[in-house]
């Protein structure tokens, strides 16, 4: 009974869409969205004018964009998306120990007065949705390979025994 089971999921694979990865992807650019609400709504004397912030405008465009891609990727199981969600989530690592590094407990004077650039509610909350994002990415493309995986030895099995 179990084998059968097995077999009847790997053959439903071939004519449904692996939505569990392509939803976690898009919790990942959900996350990543909250991030950068988060980090572009603060204002705090001239801390976030500089090119870092135009770079890291570029960066979570392009993030948004490939993301989605590799969403409808994923959903249609193209194992090459995988990859491409590995090194975005990789990435997303990466981006914790830059802008929201730099900018927690950084001093900003304006006027006679000294505000915090980011405090640790603000940077609790960004790493939170980096992090979140990341694990988003990660988990979707090693669900995804899976399934790949098991759906493409079932395609081997079936030729087989159709030869």
């Amino acid at each position: 009974m179990e084998q059968t089971d097995l077999y009847l999921k790997r053959d439903r694979m071939r004519y449904t869409k692996d939505s569990l990865s392509s939803n976690l992807v898009l919790l990942a650019i959900v996350l990543d969205a909250l991030y950068f609400i988060s980090i572009y709504k603060t204002d705090v004397g001239t801390y976030y004018y500089s090119w870092v912030i135009g770079a890291s405008v570029i960066f979570n465009l392009l993030f948004l964009l490939t993301a989605f891609l590799a969403s409808q990727g994923v959903k249609n199981r193209k194992p090459e998306y995988c990859k491409l969600l590995m090194v975005l989530g990789v990435l997303q690592v990466i981006r914790v120990f830059y802008l929201p590094a730099k900018a927690h407990g950084a001093e900003v004077v304006v006027g006679e007065t000294t505000y915090v650039a980011m405090g640790d509610g603000q940077y609790y909350f960004v790493i939170a949705c980096l992090i979140g994002s990341a694990v988003c990415c990660i988990a979707s493309s090693v669900i995804c390979y899976i399934n790949c995986k098991n759906l493409a030895q079932h395609m081997r099995e079936l030729e087989e025994k159709a030869a």
